[in-house]
């Protein structure tokens, strides 16, 4: 009796450990510091992962700098340090060319959900996980906040009115576009675009989202703002730990593949909504003018900008499949100007 007490007792702990083998809490890290909307967002994502897999899967999402900096979370990642990230792609540029040009191909999109039809159905997803898998990394899904405003003291109704123009906007690829369109960029750390545009150091900066720049006041300093914006839309990626992705059931990897494709349009419509509000808002002050490019002006500025992708995908083999594919999807869906 004492042997079967024990087998039994031994079988119940066996199937004990395996109920608790199927739960999982995964550490995820975010670019976006707490009280941040997208990151309160992002909030809302990860409880929706625990209410999709029946309780198998909890994200605990920590915001930007907890754990490592912003730029090393996909080493952390690799090193099992974090479980997965929700971060924008270009932070990992310096690896390769090939993530700065997927993450923001600069007027490649006017409305989110061109890039989302991209990622999902046109061979984006498949990229970012041949760009991925090498670091470890499982793409499950993409986001962004949408398209970014633009900020301007001068009046800006298409690519003529950006010669010589004097703008902040960061290295990279956005400036390239933006000296090629015949601006003169320039560096400014964030924190000092409403001093330079209300003393007139720039006429224009690449900044944000339109309801950010109204809550800071940007508009008041800068009069002429472009909406919808017409050259910057970042990819925000959600990926975790190869590894630990395919070690889950199917049922959970759709669950969680299910769970950012919900999240990336919810987050679209909620910022949408708070752009929308800021535009009646800024309308409604007579000193304030929202210019709308035409669909020629964004078709001109998207055909400057694709002269610099090319040079941009000459820096890699992966940057030139992201150049190829992203072109080869852009002319089938009649997006691009030439």
């Amino acid at each position: 009796m004492t042997y079967l007490k024990a087998g039994l007792l031994g079988a119940l702990a066996l199937a004990g450990t395996t109920a608790l083998a199927q739960e999982q809490t995964l550490k995820f890290q975010s670019s976006d510091p707490s009280g941040n909307p997208n990151f309160e967002l992002q909030q809302q994502w990860a409880d929706s992962v625990s209410e999709k897999t029946d309780g198998e899967i909890t994200i605990d999402l920590l915001p930007v700098d907890s754990i490592v900096a912003h730029n090393e979370t996909q080493d952390a990642i690799a090193a099992g340090i974090l479980d997965g990230h929700v971060t924008d792609t270009s932070y990992f540029a310096g690896k390769d060319a090939a993530f700065g040009l997927i993450a923001n191909p600069v007027g490649a999109w006017s409305d989110p959900e061109e890039m989302f039809t991209f990622m999902e159905e046109g061979g984006g997803k498949e990229l970012m996980n041949e760009l991925l898998n090498p670091y470890g990394l499982q793409f499950i899904g993409a986001t962004t906040p949408g398209l970014e405003a633009f900020v301007s003291d001068v009046p800006l109704d298409g690519v003529d009115d950006l010669q010589g123009l004097k703008m902040r906007a960061p290295e990279g690829l956005v400036q390239q576009v933006f000296a090629a369109a015949g601006a003169s960029p320039v560096n400014l750390p964030g924190s000092e675009v409403f001093t330079s545009l209300d003393k007139g150091v720039i006429d224009a900066a690449d900044y944000s989202v339109f309801s950010t720049n109204q809550a800071q006041g940007l508009h008041d300093v800068a009069e002429h703002p472009v909406y919808p914006g017409f050259h910057s839309m970042p990819l925000v990626e959600i990926s975790m730990n190869k590894a630990k992705w395919d070690a889950l059931s199917d049922e959970n990897k759709a669950a969680l593949t299910e769970s950012v494709q919900e999240f990336s349009r919810n987050q679209v419509a909620a910022l949408k909504k708070a752009d929308e509000a800021a535009v009646e808002e800024a309308k409604s002050n007579p000193d304030i003018t929202v210019h709308d490019w035409s669909d020629e002006e964004r078709a001109k500025f998207r055909e400057i900008a694709t002269g610099e992708w090319e040079k941009v995908a000459a820096k890699s083999e992966n940057a030139q499949k992201v150049y190829d594919t992203l072109t080869a999807y852009l002319q089938e869906a009649g997006l691009l100007g030439n």
